[in-house]
This record gives structure tokens, C-alpha cells and sequence, in this order.
């Protein structure tokens, strides 16, 4: 559910965007009906929700959320760190978020027809709405917080719950996310440039 941050681990090539952005969407084996270029970002996406996932860090921050939110907590996790890196100024000074976000929007709609149906709709909403850059914004998250929760088959709860819990522990999120992104980011750039092997 981070859009931001595997858009960002992209580095702004266009193929490894379209499968970075899309992977969540392409189910079994069907990845192999892709251009190699895009089968790259769909596995690189899959590294970095696995190392995302197994992270001491994540682990800690995930505790927050778990209450009320049980094993919904790792999707909120990654909104959060979303929101942390779209704050980032160290990763997107000035304006750049914004021309970012575009960037990646233009990305995808080029390559519109290459996306599975169920991500063309959630990209329907992510452009209209600016998902990309909302995640800057406490209501931009709190509407995907609601989103999410609206989404979930099993999870019982208003979005205020995991805002709540968001909003109580920002600092100790904050916290997390200075720990757990640059190792993303070193273990991203590590990532053998041929992952067909992987």
C-alpha cells in the first residue's frame, strides 16, 4: 500500500515504476506475461514489502497500531512511512513532491493499458486525488486511513482508531522511520540490477 516509497525506490525509470506500482494487483504467475522490464519491478516491489515487513523497526512501530487494528497494523505502517518520506526534505526538498507525484502519474497513464484492471481503478482515484502527495498532509492521511478501513473485509473499526493511534505516537513513528528508510534505501540499492534470477 506504500505507493510513495516504491515509487520513489523506482529512480525514475519508467518500467520499474509500472511494476513497482503494480505488483499488489498481479496475482500468481501472471507477472511472467510482462515485459522483462516491468517483471524487474514487480519483484523489486516484492523485496522491499518483504524486507519492509521483517524490519526491527517496522516490527516496534507496528505495536501501535496492533490494538485496535490487529493484522491490519502492517498496512498502516506503510501509509506512515509514506507520510514520513513525503515530509522528507532530505528526499524531497522545496516543490519536488509535487512534480514527483506528477511525474509518476504521467508514468502510468502512458502505460495505462498495461495496468491490471483492479490497479487502473485504484489509479483512477490515486490521480483525481493526488494520493502521492495527500500522504504529505494529516488529511490526506486520515482519508486514507478511511479508505483502507472502508476496503476491509475484516477489520471492525472507524478510521479514527489507527488515526488516533497515529496522531499519539508521532513521534516514536517518526522515530521508526529515520531508522527503517535508509536501510530500505541501502538495501534497495543492493538489489542485484538482474532479479530474474531471484
Amino acid at each position: 500500500m506504500n505507493f510513495l516509497a516504491h515509487a520513489y525506490l523506482s529512480y525514475h525509470q519508467p518500467s520499474i515504476t509500472v511494476g513497482n506500482m503494480i505488483a499488489d494487483f498481479v496475482k500468481g504467475k501472471h507477472w511472467m506475461e510482462y515485459d522483462a522490464d516491468i517483471q524487474q519491478g514487480i519483484r523489486l516491489h516484492r523485496l522491499i514489502d518483504a524486507f519492509t515487513d521483517t524490519h526491527p523497526a517496522t516490527l516496534e512501530a507496528k505495536k501501535f497500531f496492533q490494538p485496535g487494528c490487529g493484522k491490519y497494523s502492517a498496512v498502516f505502517i506503510d501509509i506512515v512511512y509514506d507520510h514520513f518520506l513525503a515530509n522528507d526534505l532530505s528526499r524531497f526538498p522545496g516543490d519536488s513532491l509535487a512534480s514527483f507525484a506528477q511525474e509518476v502519474y504521467m508514468v502510468l497513464q502512458a502505460r495505462h493499458h498495461l495496468l491490471p484492471a483492479g490497479f487502473q481503478e485504484v489509479f483512477k482515484y490515486m490521480r483525481e486525488q493526488n494520493w502521492l502527495y495527500g500522504y504529505r498532509l494529516n488529511d490526506g492521511m486520515y482519508k486514507t486511513f478511511s479508505g483502507i478501513v472502508r476496503r476491509s473485509r475484516y477489520l471492525e473499526v472507524s478510521a479514527d482508531v489507527p488515526f488516533a493511534a497515529f496522531e499519539e505516537n508521532y513521534d516514536a513513528l517518526s522515530a521508526s522511520y529515520q531508522i527503517f528508510f535508509p536501510d530500505l534505501v541501502t538495501f534497495v540499492q543492493n538489489v542485484p540490477p538482474d532479479l530474474t534470477s531471484l
